[in-house]
């Protein structure tokens, strides 16, 4: 593979390849002056370093070195196995944090100012500041709160209460009048990447569908919320969260594809823009993105968070993310205890209107903004 074309990129941005990275060749694209104080960007799922394209000169102009990679499993990085069977030990946490370390250290930065990640990429920019707070001083997560490390059942020798396992969530969602299921478990089970891959639309108008329905651009996505993990309260979320049972990730947004008037006046996502992901992605697939969910959800790849069991985070941390995204209240009460209990010196949650979860591509300004008084309050 070779790197970006530049006119493919904004001004300013560079794209390149970092060999001996944890195991990886990563493709990172980079702005500003690498002897600048290094900011980090870790981009979710489905996306790819290019998400942070339209905030990346401003942070660059503002004097920081400003790195995005495409993450294990994600675009031009190669090193890591594609297939459903491959070993999921190199996609744990954990070791995504080793795949940020050992970045910065090829690039010649052994700390930051900070980690800043979105989606997916919140959750591996939570795990950085918990874990090396000496190399990422803050934090700034997007449109994913953050709200611990696993923890282990307390007190269950007196306390009866706490060791009575919790009933299953997903026997619920799928006894409900309309039968539902979570997406996260769908992505974890082995038919989604061939769902997503080969679906009847194609990946780009796939994309384009599942971009569009995240977005404040869909007038369903008025989020509240919710009062507890339960089946009935889950259900009210829109179905690319809690999906209908018996389809698919790309039927379940293939009804929800903008026209063409629509298409033309995206202009946070333009065709030649959504192409730079439609052409990865149906150069890659989706499993290795896919493999995180299943570290996720399978006890036993997240059993090593609990040794953070109870840990805070303890550098001065924010949130922002688009009012009009669904993702915030995907955890029921999950944004309040990032702000109230996980992060210990919070600075601030700010909520964009005219975005959804799209927030840095949506809204590129304003993230910029808000992002740059944080970065200013923690020096």
């Amino acid at each position: 593979m070779e790197p970006y074309s530049p006119n493919s990129l904004p001004e300013g941005i560079r794209s390149r390849f970092v060999e001996d990275v944890n195991g990886l060749r990563m493709h990172v694209l980079e702005a500003g002056d690498p002897i600048n104080p290094c900011l980090p960007l870790l981009h979710g799922f489905p996306e790819l370093a290019y998400s942070w394209r339209k905030v990346m000169p401003a942070l660059a102009s503002a004097g920081y070195y400003v790195v995005a990679p495409d993450q294990r499993g994600y675009g031009r990085t190669t090193g890591w196995e594609s297939g459903y069977d491959a070993d999921l030990l190199p996609f744990r946490f954990l070791n995504l944090v080793r795949d940020v370390l050992a970045l910065l250290h090829a690039l010649g930065h052994r700390e930051t100012v900070g980690i800043v990640g979105h989606d997916f990429g919140a959750s591996v920019a939570a795990y950085c500041a918990l874990v090396r707070p000496d190399v990422f001083p803050s934090m700034t997560l997007m449109s994913a709160p953050f709200t611990g490390a696993p923890v282990f059942p307390f007190d269950t020798m007196t306390d009866i209460a706490e060791a009575i396992p919790e009933p299953d969530i997903h026997e619920a969602m799928a006894s409900l009048a309309r039968p539902r299921k979570h997406y996260q478990w769908y992505y974890s089970t082995r038919p989604a990447n061939e769902d997503m891959h080969h679906c009847q639309q194609g990946v780009h108008n796939f994309l384009r569908a599942y971009y569009h329905h995240k977005s404040a651009d869909w007038p369903g996505n008025e989020p509240f919320r919710l009062s507890s993990w339960t089946a009935t309260e889950l259900e009210k979320m829109p179905t690319y969260y809690i999906m209908d049972f018996d389809k698919n990730m790309a039927e379940t947004v293939s009804p929800e594809m903008p026209s063409a008037t629509q298409i033309v006046n995206c202009l946070w996502l333009p065709e030649d823009e959504l192409r730079i992901y439609s052409g990865e992605f149906d150069r890659t697939g989706f499993q290795g993105g896919l493999n995180w969910y299943r570290c996720r959800t399978t006890p036993e790849h997240s059993a090593e968070l609990r040794l953070y069991s109870g840990c805070t985070v303890r550098v001065p941390s924010s949130f922002i993310a688009g009012a009009q995204d669904w993702g915030i209240r995907q955890n029921p009460g999950g944004l309040e205890k990032m702000q109230e209990t996980t992060c210990s010196d919070f600075r601030g949650c700010h909520l964009i209107d005219h975005a959804g979860h799209w927030i840095q591509q949506e809204q590129p300004e304003a993230v910029t903004e808000h992002l740059l008084a944080f970065l200013r309050s923690c020096e």
